[in-house]
Parts: C-alpha cells; sequence; structure tokens
C-alpha cells in the first residue's frame, strides 16, 4: 500500500458537499425537530432511486448474464459505500444460499478499514487496480460505488476490469459530473445536498443501500432463488429458520405443518427440492432431478413436471 499524503487536498465538486439550505438552522433546534428535519432529507431518498431504476436494471441483467455465464460480480468502495457492499454481499449466502464466490466485495484498506476508519486508502488508485487484476476475469460485472462518484481506488478498479474485459457499473451521487472513466452503466442517483454538509452516510449512503440491495434482490429473483416471493433458496443454519423453511413450505402449498415437515425430511432439509416435491406429487429425487436440470430454478422445474403452466 502507498504510504499516505498529507499535503494534497482535491475539492470535490458534488451536490453532496453542497449547504443544504434546509438544514441551516440544524444547531438551533431541539433533539425531535433535528430528528424532523433528517428525516424529511430522508424521504427525497426512495424517489432519487425510482429515478435511476431503468439504469439498475441494465446493470442487473449484466450481472445475470456474468453468473450465468459462470462469472462473479464484485463490488468496489470506500469508507460507507465500501461497508454498504460489504454487507449486502455478505448477506446474499444465508438469505439466498448464494455460492459465496458469487459476489466479492472489495473494500478500499482492507478487513481494517471495515471497522476502523483507515487514511488515505481510498486515494490509492494502484490499490483498486492491483484488487481487481488478483481476483476478476473476463466477463465478470465489477461495480464501482462512490458518493462523489471520483474516488480513485473505485475509479481505478473499473479502469483494470475494462481492460480485461469485464462488464463495468458506476453507482454514484453526483448527477452533475461526468463518469470519470467509461463503463457500461452508470447510475447517478440524485439525493442532493446532506443534511450535514458532505456526510454521506446519510442520504447518499441509504440510496446506496436501496440501490445495491435492490440490484442483487433482482439478481437472486431472475436467477430463479425465490418462487413468489419467498426465500426458498435460503440456509437454515439456525432454530429461527429452520422453523421459516416449514412456514415458507406451507405458505407455498396450502398444506399443513405435519405434511410439510415430513416432506422437508424426506428432501434431506432441501426446501426446494421438498416444495417441488409438495406442488408435483413426484418423488423427492425426481424433484431434486428437475432442480438439478434447471439451476435450482423452482418455475423452471415446475414446467417439466406439470402440464401446462407452472403455477
Amino acid at each position: 500500500m502507498t504510504p499516505p499524503r498529507h499535503d494534497v487536498a482535491v475539492r470535490v465538486e458534488s451536490p453532496t458537499e453542497a449547504r443544504n439550505p434546509r438544514t441551516q438552522d440544524i444547531d438551533r433546534l431541539s433533539t425531535l425537530e433535528v430528528l424532523r428535519l433528517i428525516n424529511a432529507e430522508d424521504q427525497l431518498v426512495p424517489d432519487a432511486v425510482a429515478a435511476v431504476l431503468p439504469e439498475l436494471a441494465r446493470a442487473a441483467d449484466l450481472a445475470v448474464g456474468a453468473l450465468r455465464a459462470g462469472g462473479r460480480v464484485h463490488y468496489v468502495g470506500a469508507g460507507t459505500s465500501g461497508r454498504l457492499a460489504t454487507l449486502d454481499a455478505a448477506e446474499l449466502v444465508p438469505t439466498f444460499n448464494a455460492p459465496p464466490d458469487w459476489f466479492v466485495a472489495h473494500h478500499a484498506g482492507g478487513r481494517d478499514a471495515l471497522v476502523n476508519a483507515v487514511e488515505d486508502v481510498e486515494d490509492q488508485g494502484t490499490d483498486g487496480a492491483a484488487e481487481i487484476r488478483r481476483h476478476a476475469a473476463a466477463g465478470d460485472l465489477v461495480l464501482g460505488v462512490t458518493a462523489s462518484g471520483r474516488t480513485p481506488f473505485v475509479v481505478a478498479a473499473l479502469e483494470q476490469a475494462r481492460t480485461m474485459g469485464a462488464h463495468t457499473v458506476l453507482v454514484s451521487n453526483n448527477p452533475t459530473a461526468p463518469a470519470p472513466v467509461e463503463v457500461d452503466v452508470l447510475i447517478a442517483v440524485d439525493t442532493g445536498p446532506e443534511a450535514i454538509a458532505g456526510s454521506t452516510r446519510m442520504k447518499a449512503g441509504t440510496s446506496q443501500k436501496l440501490v445495491l440491495t435492490s440490484f442483487s434482490t433482482a439478481v437472486m429473483v431472475r436467477l430463479g432463488r425465490t418462487y413468489s416471493n419467498l426465500m426458498v433458496s435460503m440456509r437454515a443454519t439456525n432454530a429461527k429458520l429452520r422453523g421459516r423453511t416449514v412456514r415458507i413450505l406451507r405458505e407455498a402449498t396450502g398444506l399443513g405443518e405435519l405434511e410439510c415437515t415430513t416432506a422437508l425430511a424426506d428432501a434431506g432439509g432441501d426446501l426446494k427440492v421438498a416444495l417441488v416435491h409438495l406442488l408435483t406429487n413426484v418423488p423427492a429425487a425426481r424433484a431434486a432431478e428437475a432442480l438439478e436440470r434447471t439451476q435450482g430454478h423452482v418455475r423452471h422445474a415446475l414446467g417439466q413436471l406439470l402440464p401446462g403452466p407452472a403455477s
């Protein structure tokens, strides 16, 4: 890692750095009034995310294509952006039983910087490029997240990814600036000035959480990791989740707890196998074979086993 420098300053031109005229008297208010101001600003975020849904859909489709072809999705970020990306990637394994190498997070400064702020790591473009050079490949998708749209660690990672033949996406909160690097999809979320000028862990961070969660969930849905709106691919790793698997089976099939518990046992605890077995009345082994042929996609498996459209 390149040693930090203390003699370089960069002026970031971004709406997130501007003073918010609606909150300039925030330090004169009561606690409740402060919270109401912050909440009013937070309510602007969903509409800002809604405005970029077409771009987000393009990014999700690229990710689906990459994963279906055996590639991976890489998140790259620093500070709040990197922590949110790391969180999103980590939660996909227990929620959707996604293979742990499908979504890989690269945070400036590594694991130490996830918990403690490490100075200047976001400025190390060479580190971002090296991270992608070591871990990514042609056909992967690399998604960079940076509120300012210019973080060197992220920009260099995207540049490196493009030279390697990977798909690239940039998520930023700086819609007034052009992308600092050529990308396949630019997602510029206009969250405007923060309640506290420059504190991008606020509205910008909230928008990034919405974008990442929506992106990865859409990818999982398109890959058949759900049935209807049920988490049929989840890993039941504790008592609460084991209870949830039975409830999911009951909701999906309309059958009683005993029938669902028995089917789950016959399926070796595999929720998808139990579900396909109950919905088609074929043996669990045959249900498992159909799921294997359809890469775990429940509706596609049902389509193979049932006459007419899958329910």
